[in-house]
């Protein structure tokens, strides 16, 4: 018998059993710093998941002002407002979220929709900052802030890098807080907010506009059959392509919440920056007679930021034996942009 040859053999089967224990104890580590780190993603996305609280316009304002040793102007309040909204938005726990590719953060879709809400909102308003509020007529110069703001704020909200959506929207912000201090500078006359009534109603229409869209959005979680009035009211309108005279409306339903939190983002910015709007606007309103409509439409939106209780968003038939949260949220801004048409129709009597 070779035992040379045998003790060979052996020696190279136990070098083989060897390496064999080393690759499975790594397996073992990784897999436990995996399973400890997914465990902690979880407990942390919980936390950043919480939706901010609101905050006091007018005392924001008067912060601002005072951080900059100025007084506040009209204007002042809506523009802080704005800057504080989109602030929040980079700086609540977990920060902006929209661009995650790590968990959690890549997991957590209703902030991230929650967010995409609030974006909408200040793009539309820093949109009439710079198209109207700041311009006393359509042919008057823009705000170079302005005009270097809202393009970065319309930058894509799912980037990650080179550049960050975060570098963009902070850029924003600078600029919003340059225009902020030339306002308030009551020795700069060059920068001005406008508070007339056809200003207002220019932002109320895209904010008009926007309600209506998120209205049919959570309507449709329940899908309903509807007749085509795309054309309706004109004998002579036409459509770039057919379409059939009744449709089938349905948000799908792994959708709902998206759409849910969206409206709920939409609606805690907007709130603030009516609240904002109602200080600045004061006067206008006042003389229109409109200061109530304005503030009900504030307690419709109050309404939309109660806590939800349920662990999940649920989506019960219209009249059914389950809450349906997204025909509840439904109610509260279609009754929104209801009192935002009134109140366009206020400001634009004589």
């Amino acid at each position: 018998m070779n035992w040379q040859g045998f003790r060979e053999r052996f020696a190279v089967w136990r070098e083989d059993r060897s390496d064999t224990g080393s690759d499975s104890k790594l397996a073992k580590v990784v897999l436990m710093v995996v399973a400890v780190y997914l465990v902690i993603a979880v407990f942390v996305g919980l936390y950043w998941s919480a939706m901010p609280a609101q905050f006091p316009v007018q005392e924001n304002a008067i912060v601002m002002a005072e951080r900059s040793k100025q007084s506040v102007a009209v204007g002042s309040t809506t523009t802080a407002a704005l800057i504080q909204v989109v602030s929040t938005m980079l700086e609540k726990p977990g920060g902006f979220q929209s661009n995650d590719v790590m968990p959690p953060g890549l997991w957590l879709d209703n902030i991230k929709n929650w967010e995409y809400g609030v974006l909408i909102q200040s793009r539309d308003l820093t949109r009439a900052l710079r198209e109207s509020f700041s311009r006393s007529q359509s042919q008057s110069k823009e705000d170079v802030d302005l005009g270097k703001a809202e393009p970065s704020l319309n930058f894509s909200s799912d980037s990650w890098a080179i550049p960050a959506s975060e570098s963009e929207y902070k850029a924003a912000l600078q600029h919003l807080n340059r225009y902020l201090l030339r306002l308030e500078d009551t020795g700069n006359s060059g920068s001005q907010f406008y508070a007339r009534s056809d200003n207002l109603r220019y932002w109320l229409a895209i904010v008009e506009s926007r309600l209506g869209s998120l209205s049919q959005r959570l309507s449709a979680s329940v899908g309903k059959r509807s007749l085509n009035t795309d054309l309706a009211g004109d004998s002579a309108a036409q459509q770039s392509t057919s379409a059939p005279g009744e449709l089938e409306i349905k948000t799908p339903w792994t959708e709902i919440d998206d759409v849910y939190y969206e409206s709920r983002g939409a609606a805690w910015a907007l709130l603030h920056f009516l609240r904002a709007i109602e200080v600045d606007f004061y006067e206008v309103l006042k003389k229109k007679n409109a200061l109530v409509s304005l503030q009900q439409i504030i307690r419709e939106l109050e309404a939309t930021q109660q806590t939800v209780f349920s662990p999940m968003i649920l989506n019960g038939s219209g009249f059914g034996i389950l809450a349906n949260h997204s025909l509840v949220m439904a109610s509260y801004i279609s009754r929104t942009n209801t009192a935002i048409i009134e109140l366009r129709d206020l400001l634009s009597q004589g």
